[in-house]
């Protein structure tokens, strides 16, 4: 357990420089172009690529790819590993570039359909723009797949860096030096858009090839192949159903205002960003584990790899969503408030961010569990529960738009993503009897007791912040200075005191970093 919790740190270390970046970006692109309505086109124009990219490549593909590459790792090696990657990248290379060149072509000629809005317009060019960014994301996942069943995690972990810097540099360097107006500094980030995501295929490729990878097509129709469509067929929306239902808000969002959909935006990017940092990362780190032993047909040991991942994921998300929910506002107006982003977007963002952390932990909870899925080579189940979990998405978005506005699109898709959830659970301990969720509530009341006991703290902390000093940024900084830390120190401290199950591999790690004893997992956890 201790070498898998030593994956998690790394993946988790890369992915916080990462979000760092990422938020960077953002805080940049914010100040640059606020909540205008070119922002929010970008913003729109960038999910679909990313939505193809969860349906093609990161969702389905690697959920397809990864159960099947590491049974031809068990039964022929690396050879066999590879010959297996290379069909997938020549299909891949086929598919997407067949895709992006539709795209582009219908896209680029939007404005031949007349009689709509200039934001729709708007939309579509900066798609066509965007569009190619598909092929490299999904080229890149089949890689990073590849790396993750090796169990090298480094390199997979850094590959949203790149994207990252290559946005900053673009937008922060050439646009704000070469460009003239906004549409122009606009076209440079689409620049960096496109450049990072090169990078992001071309780097892992570059370390499978000194692995021993040699890339060649090979378009064979192998036993292998027709395996990996038969369980992509049905996943697509199985593995994506959330980004689907982000894209739709945001849609609808454009339909409200020029503003609304770059506030959905940012709000949805805070609340990934401790998904992003943990979250993923422990997925990342068990997935492999959970396809290994459904390969072997240790269920047991399944169940314990699931458990404890579901455990570490409760733990971090939990109250990270309490955190955000209770300090939204300070959060929102240090890091995004400058240039021309004014306090009339914060004040407007804050409830949006609020409602999205509501559902960070069951969209924490629901990505390990269709991995389970994938890993016992299951695409129906999932599928089954998207549909449902879309069509609530959908339904309560179109009833609560028009009262609530933004914030109802957010609650829409909030609830759908607990309705999702809770289906899972309940598909998954059918499923296998093993999964079931019962052993896990002892930790979900200790996690619950010790949120709320840091809930307490912060909450009232920043009551009296607000109360006892003058409005101003003293009383943000001092929230987000003093009373995060004391929530993190309290909330740990209640955790270890309620004898949190799983805390002496944490501690046996602790210590081996420390050079006191040997990490071993601890008996009976």
């Amino acid at each position: 357990m201790s070498k898998h919790l030593k994956n998690i740190g790394v993946v988790s270390a890369l992915t916080v420089v990462s979000r760092v970046l990422g938020l960077f970006r953002d805080q940049l692109s914010a100040a640059i172009f606020g909540s205008s309505l070119l922002n929010s086109a970008f913003t729109q124009a960038l999910r679909l690529p990313n939505l193809f990219r969860r349906l093609l490549g990161e969702g389905s593909l690697t959920a397809a790819f990864l159960p099947m590459l590491q049974d031809e790792l068990h039964q022929r090696g690396r050879p066999g590993a590879f010959a297996l990657l290379n069909q997938v990248i020549s299909w891949l290379v086929l598919v997407t570039g067949s895709l992006v060149t539709v795209a582009v072509l219908l896209l680029s000629q939007a404005r031949l359909l007349t009689g709509h809005d200039e934001r729709w317009y708007l939309v579509a060019e900066l798609t066509s723009f965007l569009f190619p960014y598909l092929a490299f994301v999904c080229i890149a996942a089949a890689f990073n797949a590849t790396l993750q069943v090796f169990q090298r995690f480094t390199e997979p972990a850094l590959s949203p860096i790149w994207l990252n810097l290559s946005m900053i540099l673009s937008l922060g360097g050439a646009g704000l030096h070469f460009a003239s107006t906004p549409r122009g500094q606009m076209t440079w980030l689409c620049v960096g858009v496109l450049f990072g995501g090169f990078l992001q295929m071309a780097v892992p490729a570059l370390v499978l090839v000194r692995a021993g990878w040699r890339p060649r097509p090979d378009f064979a129709l192998s036993e292998r192949i027709r395996g990996i469509a038969r369980l992509m067929a049905p996943g697509f929306l199985g593995t994506a159903i959330y980004q689907i239902n982000i894209y739709v808000g945001g849609t609808l969002a454009l339909s409200i205002s020029d503003s609304a959909n770059t506030l959905l935006f940012y709000a949805n990017r805070l609340m990934e960003l401790p998904i992003g940092v943990f979250a993923i990362a422990v997925s990342t780190v068990v997935y492999p584990l959970l396809a290994k032993h459904a390969a072997a047909g240790q269920l047991q040991d399944l169940a314990e790899d699931y458990r404890r991942g579901i455990r570490l994921i409760l733990m971090i998300n939990v109250p990270a969503a309490a955190g955000l929910a209770l300090l939204s506002e300070p959060i929102i107006r240090t890091l995004f408030q400058h240039g021309n982003f004014t306090a009339t977007d914060t004040a407007a963002m804050a409830p949006l961010l609020a409602l999205f952390a509501i559902g960070m932990p069951f969209f924490s909870i629901t990505s390990l569990s269709v991995r389970a899925f994938y890993a016992l080579k299951d695409t129906a189940g999932p599928v089954r529960v998207a549909l449902l979990d879309f069509v609530v998405n959908l339904g309560l978005s179109l009833l609560l738009m028009g009262p609530l506005g933004v914030p109802g699109l957010v609650l829409a898709s909030t609830v759908a993503i607990i309705v999702q959830t809770v289906l899972l659970k309940r598909a998954l301990a059918r499923k296998v009897p093993e999964l079931s969720f019962r052993p896990l509530w002892p930790s979900v009341g200790k996690v619950l007791t010790a949120t709320g006991g840091m809930s307490l703290l912060v909450g009232g902390g920043w009551w009296a912040l607000r109360t006892m000093l003058p409005a101003g940024r003293l009383p943000d900084f001092l929230a987000l200075g003093l009373l995060i830390p004391a929530g993190v120190v309290l909330y740990g401290m209640m955790l270890w005191q309620l004898r949190i199950e799983g805390r002496d591999d944490l501690a046996a790690v602790v210590a081996k970093i420390r050079g006191r004893l040997p990490a071993k997992p601890a008996a009976g956890s």
